[in-house]
């Protein structure tokens, strides 16, 4: 039984309410600019940006899934329902990408190459690695890689559910370190493809790994907030602990940290070296409205959480830690606006927040969470047979 089906008829409203908004904003955005009312250009870039940020969760679900598997810590024990659920909405992630396949000559200036061939001996590489076809080759490349982590994930999961193995806990720790490996590997050139190649004259070598951490942490944050509003359900009000709830603290804690760590360092060493095809791409987010942005995010993405995750009564209250992660979902949010709107705007041009962003935000948003709340019913709140945490179910039974 499913845990979810006292509440079954609220989830059900609100996944449906959540379908049926994503779906008329995004036909709103597509009427819109099919019409000319708002520019077609402004709407794929806007679809880009909300795609990047909505699927940053299930990836990062992906990711902490994997840890946990490795690690066979109790932190992970509340939260592993939560985040198969969010890995197994990658495939509705494959079908919402294929509008950014018709919008590829709209959103990557590379794309023009064929026609104007680049004189920079230095981008002699990219031309040969930034082609349409590749582009859309490496995107299934991905896409497989993903889906098959998943696949394995799921099936490993529910057949220890329903068969009670103790070796299906073995398996998916042996299979989660290879895992990861691929998918860090298909995170990063899926950064560099969708992301950075929209300046194709700049780089940056941890840019990958930054969108690993931006990922792991919008997870992490979305996750505890999804805990705090099932925490009343059974049988997670039983089973889980103050000492759960401070784990998961400290792990959003060493996120941010990280998070910190990699964008200054990225900041450091592109600004000291002062190179003429990296420091454009600060120059044009470091100043006016860009700037003040940044700034913003250094105090509410950084300094604000870290201080307060320090507090051990912050870590060990879900509600109090909840509402600190639901803001940290909208600071990510925040985050991805300023790694890749600025890329289609003119430098040091004021951030200009467009109808068409508030459309695809809150259509591939709508969407997402509705299939999350669907696959959320498909299972029991918590794992029923992993041998390293089944006394916690019996005590709760009073087996």
């Amino acid at each position: 039984m499913n845990s979810l089906e006292k509440f079954e008829p609220k989830i059900d409203r609100a996944e449906r309410s959540a379908l049926v908004l994503g779906g008329m904003f995004l036909l709103l955005c597509v009427l819109l600019a099919f019409t000319g009312l708002i520019d077609t250009q402004r709407a794929f870039q806007s679809y880009l940006f909300s795609y990047v940020f909505w699927f940053s969760i299930p990836l990062g679900c992906m990711a902490l899934l994997m840890m946990h598997h490795l690690t066979g810590g109790w932190w992970g024990y509340p939260i592993r329902r939560l985040l198969e659920a969010g890995t197994r909405t990658c495939l509705v992630m494959a079908v919402l990408f294929i509008p950014i396949l018709f919008g590829i000559k709209r959103l990557y200036p590379w794309t023009q190459w064929a026609v104007d061939k680049p004189t920079d001996p230095s981008l002699h590489f990219k031309t040969m690695y930034l082609t349409e076809s590749l582009f859309v080759v490496r995107a299934v490349i991905y896409f497989a890689i993903w889906l098959t982590i998943v696949y394995f994930l799921n099936k490993w999961s529910y057949e220890q559910d329903q068969t009670g193995n103790t070796r299906l806990a073995s398996v998916l720790e042996a299979f989660s370190g290879p895992g990861l490996i691929l998918w860090g590997i298909a995170v990063t050139y899926s950064a560099i493809d969708w992301v950075m190649s929209i300046e194709p004259i700049w780089f940056s070598t941890i840019y990958g790994m930054l969108f690993m951490v931006v990922e792991a942490l919008a997870a992490m944050a979305f996750v505890i907030f999804v805990l705090r509003l099932l925490s009343n359900s059974v049988p997670i009000k039983n089973v889980v602990t103050a000492s759960q709830f401070n784990d998961l603290g400290n792990l959003m804690l060493a996120f941010v940290m990280l998070w910190a760590y990699l964008s200054f360092s990225q900041f450091l060493i592109i600004w000291a070296g002062n190179l003429k095809d990296e420091i454009p791409w600060y120059m044009a987010r470091a100043f006016g409205g860009w700037g003040a942005l940044a700034i913003f995010l250094m105090i509410m993405h950084f300094a604000v959480p870290f201080l307060l995750l320090l507090q051990r009564g912050v870590k060990r209250r879900l509600h109090v830690l909840a509402t600190l992660t639901g803001m940290m979902v909208v600071l990510t949010l925040i985050d991805v606006y300023w790694l890749v709107v600025p890329a289609f705007q003119s430098e040091r041009s004021a951030p200009h927040l467009h109808a068409s962003d508030l459309l695809a935000v809150i259509g591939i948003g709508g969407i997402w969470v509705g299939t999350y709340i669907w696959q959320l019913k498909k299972m029991p709140l918590l794992p029923l047979h992993d041998p390293r945490f089944e006394g916690a179910l019996q005590h709760e039974h009073g087996d």
